[in-house]
């Protein structure tokens, strides 16, 4: 039915009010859609949300605009998300966030239901770890080494969606959640803007864009620094935290060739880079008890000079066709990521942890991608495609450790690996009577990295529109998710036997891949104009589950195995929009749980190890329940000088740490809210060349709650971390 949304005929009524109930409308909220027929698409509803009145008025546009609209939803068809429930953030909903296009993008992704908060800018959805994927206008970037930094920032964005659920095939590898971004480009991001964004703990952030379109051609270049020393979470409840200093700064260009109304060229390129200062924890004793007199320069642990460098460039070389029953698109792409921990020059790691080390990790990652959309009749459109990443990883590292005589030696380890993941997908989006959609396909992967494994997978999902204004769907999926290249390593134990760096368990099985059966099920309803509620659960049973820890002063982290896991949970989201007024809550409940450590076995204590082989423990990112709600209100909003008001709140029940047995224990509750007042004035300066001039003043923590995000202990959990207290921002944007 959706694949009317794009239709040039007249639309029927009733179609029409299918295209009102499942259309998302909250400019504030991520608005969750249960997606059903070519692309129910959240993704792309900032630019491709049609009525009759809006064709018309394109139709009448110039060659150019139609051409590049008709292109760019031929474009988003291709990824269809049927059955999966998609939340969408409109550009109208970037800005509106407090901090607007300031505002970090996993700060953007807490506000959809089941996302959970962590710390080094880390989040978890639907209780897995990082197994989320992103990608830019349909194009799935491999993952790379950031842990702080945000590589992709929310001005980069035109709109974006996070999708979750039983996934269709054409999402392989990655597959928690979907980050599916739609560039800013030339088209609809016209002319330039300059902001100066700032405030307290040194906070300082200028940016600049623009963008244009030229014949045929059209570009978007988008560039910002950051200075701040909130880089990295505080390791102490205190109002600033120690030792904390980060410069960032990225860049964006993309530039599209339209050929014909059927054909385009488009490249996008980034750079992102960042240097940290690790966050100091005062009073920690040495290592060892004879260490003070054997490292009398030793600086105490609230002096250490600890730094990480993150470096990360990609590209995107995409051609999209469309030649008549058939679209595609076909991209090249490559990814380069870096990271790099400098310890502390005085010996200050060697005192206090018993290894100092420069250590280095790298992975570069080229490939290809591909994705056919064959409307073969009206009630069957066929796609298929391919993946391919091929990818070389480098980790080194030189430490000075203390072995048995106490003598200071050092040890150099390095390894590189080159391998591949790859996998190909079929599907059919059938529809056997006009309010039921059947999605139903296969996927193959491979992965011949660290480990040589493959596997078939089957997916189906069924959307049934049963009344005006509803939908259910309910889906399974069959997941394999090779173990992400950078946080797999070759570990030589035997050269640190009889060191201070001696570990207590010397087995190292290599992470394998894991499998999953996934459920999903739910419903959405719309009460009211403008007000809708969803419900959704899900069940996923792993073979091999994957988590991610910290293990050492390096903030690298180091991929393991549970051989059984289980995570299960509800969601349930609420919107109201109308006129200036925007409303939505959302809340969730989940478990995360696995038994037995199968891989990377050395990272842990023998005595945790022999616990969790024979018990099930809480994943050390478990979250039971998770809320988030918002609001907005513009007031003159039909005048040149509207005034935005919006309110955020974050609820966590808090994630896991040590009790008697490994993650036994809850880290306390905390709730934080945030504000922001926006005032826009239109020709403020009675310029031609100077459009809207907007002012910000945006305050994260309102109340000041002290709140901890990781209490420093737990399987795979390296310090403390402790949220951001109330911080002060305002800014000034000038657009032309």
């Amino acid at each position: 039915m959706t694949r009317l949304w794009f239709s040039r005929r007249p639309l029927s009524p009733a179609v029409l009010a299918a295209m009102t109930a499942f259309t998302p409308v909250s400019p504030l909220m991520a608005q969750t859609t249960t997606a059903a027929g070519t692309s129910a698409g959240a993704t792309g509803t900032a630019t491709t949300q049609v009525t009759d009145g809006e064709i018309t008025r394109r139709s009448s546009a110039p060659d150019a605009m139609t051409v590049t609209a008709r292109l760019d939803r031929a474009r988003i068809q291709l990824q269809p998300s049927t059955g999966a429930t998609v939340h969408a953030f409109s550009r109208k909903a970037l800005e509106t966030i407090p901090g607007g296009d300031n505002a970090g993008m996993n700060s953007v992704l807490l506000q959809a239901p089941g996302v959970a908060q962590d710390s080094y800018g880390q989040i978890h959805v639907r209780g897995d770890h990082n197994e989320v994927q992103f990608r830019l206008d349909g194009v799935q970037l491999p993952e790379g080494m950031n842990v702080f930094g945000q590589t992709l920032m929310t001005r980069f964005a035109d709109n974006l969606s996070l999708s979750t659920g039983a996934l269709p095939v054409q999402y392989g590898f990655l597959q928690a959640a979907v980050v599916d971004i739609n560039t800013k480009n030339g088209s609809t991001n016209k002319g330039g803007n300059v902001s100066i964004y700032g405030g307290a703990r040194d906070y300082f952030f200028p940016s600049a864009q623009y963008g244009g379109q030229h014949g045929k051609w059209d570009y978007f270049f988008t560039a910002d620094y950051v200075h701040d020393r909130v880089g990295i979470e505080n390791t102490t409840p205190s109002f600033n935290a120690p030792h904390d200093l980060s410069n960032q700064y990225h860049f964006l260009g993309h530039v599209r060739y339209t050929v014909d109304e059927n054909t385009r060229i488009s490249l996008i390129a980034g750079v992102s880079n960042a240097e940290y200062q690790l966050p100091n924890i005062g009073g920690q004793p040495m290592f060892g008890d004879n260490y003070s007199s054997l490292l009398p320069q030793a600086p105490g642990s609230s002096n250490l000079n600890e730094r990480q460098k993150e470096i990360t460039d990609f590209g995107i070389l995409s051609l999209q066709k469309t030649i008549g029953a058939f679209s595609l698109q076909t991209s090249v792409f490559s990814r380069y990521s870096s990271l790099g921990y400098s310890p502390d020059p005085n010996m200050g790691d060697l005192a206090y942890m018993g290894i100092s080390q420069h250590a280095e990790r790298s992975v570069m990652s080229t490939g290809t991608q591909s994705d056919v959309t064959w409307r073969v009749r009206p009630d069957h459109t066929i796609r298929f495609g391919f993946q391919v990443f091929g990818e070389r990883n480098i980790t080194k590292a030189d430490a000075t450790v203390f072995n048995d005589a106490n003598q200071q030696v050092n040890i150099h380890t390095g390894n590189g690996r080159t391998g591949d993941i790859y996998g190909l997908y079929v599907q059919d989006e059938w529809q056997p009577v006009r309010n039921l959609t059947v999605n139903y396909g296969l996927r193959f992967d491979g992965v011949g990295e660290y480990t040589d494994e493959h596997q078939l997978s089957p997916r189906i999902n069924v959307v049934w529109r049963a009344w005006k204004g509803a939908a259910l769907h309910a889906g399974y999926s069959r997941y394999f998710t090779p173990p992400p290249f950078e946080v797999v390593g070759g570990a030589d134990l035997r050269q640190f036997a009889n060191t201070s760096a001696a570990t207590d368990v010397s087995r190292s099985d290599t992470v394998k891949a894991e499998r999953d059966h996934y459920f999903d099920a739910g419903i959405e309803q719309v009460i009211l104009p403008g007000w809708r509620v969803s419900f959704d659960a899900y069940y996923k049973l792993a073979h091999n589950l994957i988590d991610e820890g910290q293990f050492g002063a390096p903030i690298i982290l180091s991929g393991f195995n549970y051989r059984r896991g289980q995570v299960n949970g509800y969601e349930f989201s609420t919107s109201y929009d109308h006129g200036p007024l925007s409303l939505y809550g959302n809340f969730a409940w989940s478990r995360a749980i696995g038994k037995d450590i199968t891989s990377a076995q050395f990272n842990f204590d023998a005595d945790d190890l022999k616990y969790i082989s024979n018990h099930w423990i809480h994943l050390d990112h478990d979250q039971r329940w998770t809320a988030s709600a918002g609001g907005s209100y513009t007031f003159f909003h039909r005048s040149g000088h509207p005034t935005r008001i919006s309110a955020t709140m974050v609820y966590g029940s808090g994630l896991r740490q040590d009790s008697d047995v490994p993650n036994g224990g809850v880290i306390p509750q905390y709730a934080t809210f945030n504000m922001s007042v926006v005032q826009s004035f239109r020709d403020l300066f009675h310029s031609r060349f100077l459009r809207t001039t907007q002012l910000r003043l945006d305050v994260t923590n309102l109340f000041d709650h002290p709140y901890m995000l990781r209490s420093g202990t737990g399987v795979g959990v390296g310090a403390p971390q402790y949220g951001l207290r109330r911080t002060i921002l305002t800014g000034i944007s000038q657009s032309f």
